[in-house]
């Protein structure tokens, strides 16, 4: 890549949605672009495990969908956008560790297929986007933690319903063996097939529920693919940041690729 893609659009900050099935690499390369980029970083997964990490801790039946939703929209939750210590915040405690656990993985589907809860996450999830990308304002300097530059956003719904807007919007997808290989390391440690096997349910399962609300596994008109199905981490990160600096070159020298559900993945 010749140089790194402008942080700023001429009325607002770069806004970057990147949305994919689970075990596409979504948290971790959009973490990545965001600090190549100087960006703030949002991982709106997180948002929906802490609401579940909160429901849990209140007693709140999951399957009574009015109490949950009702539990959520009093949450007090502070997400840390720095993409070099993202944090997550859930009444003054630090839920970081604690929403990564198997029982909120397990129990998460519960929650994020709730659309009360959906909405109001959305909102709360459109308004850090629109504060990190205020480049206009005048106070955007000293309230945003990337002083109006932008963000880069991940998660379901984020390119199509979250921020369809975006200027620039990427599905990461990857085949189900990559990505149950790369789940089973994050979670086991070790990616043969026991744990491979041990970890199965829970990403295909969250996957089946979450489509029920949500579309991730093909791109939506204006949406550029990348597959990171033979890319190692480095290499998907560089294929994303390429993508961003194609969508935000000059209209004259754009790529003709670059379409709905197409683009320069590699």
């Amino acid at each position: 890549m010749s140089g790194e893609p402008q942080a700023t659009a001429a009325a607002r900050g770069l806004v970057v949605a990147i949305d994919g099935p689970s075990g596409s690499g979504k948290s971790s390369v959009s973490r990545a672009v965001a600090r190549r980029l100087g960006t703030a970083y949002l991982d709106t997964g997180a948002m929906y495990r802490a609401a579940t990490w909160w429901c849990l801790e209140e007693r709140v039946d999951l399957a009574d969908q009015a109490a949950v939703a009702a539990a959520v929209d009093v949450m007090p939750l502070v997400m840390g956008i720095d993409p070099a210590a993202p944090s997550v915040h859930v009444d003054g405690t630090d839920v970081g560790e604690a929403i990564r656990t198997t029982e909120i993985s397990t129990a998460v589907s519960a929650v994020a297929t709730n659309l009360a809860v959906r909405a109001e996450l959305r909102r709360l999830q459109r308004a850090i986007i629109a504060a990190e990308s205020s480049a206009s304002s005048a106070d955007a300097a000293d309230t945003s933690f990337s002083g109006g530059r932008g963000i880069v956003a991940e998660g379901r719904d984020i390119t199509t319903v979250v921020a369809p807007d975006a200027d620039v919007r990427i599905l990461l997808t990857a085949s189900e063996e990559a990505r149950l290989a790369r789940r089973s390391l994050e979670v086991h440690g070790a990616a043969d097939a026991a744990a491979v096997e041990a970890t199965r349910d829970q990403v295909l399962r969250r996957d089946r529920d979450d489509s029920t609300v949500s579309q991730f596994h093909v791109a939506a008109d204006g949406v550029v693919t990348v597959d990171s199905s033979d890319l190692d981490f480095e290499q998907t990160i560089q294929a994303v940041l390429d993508v961003v600096e194609q969508v935000m070159a000059p209209a004259a020298t754009r790529p003709d690729a670059v379409t709905g559900g197409e683009g320069p993945a590699r």
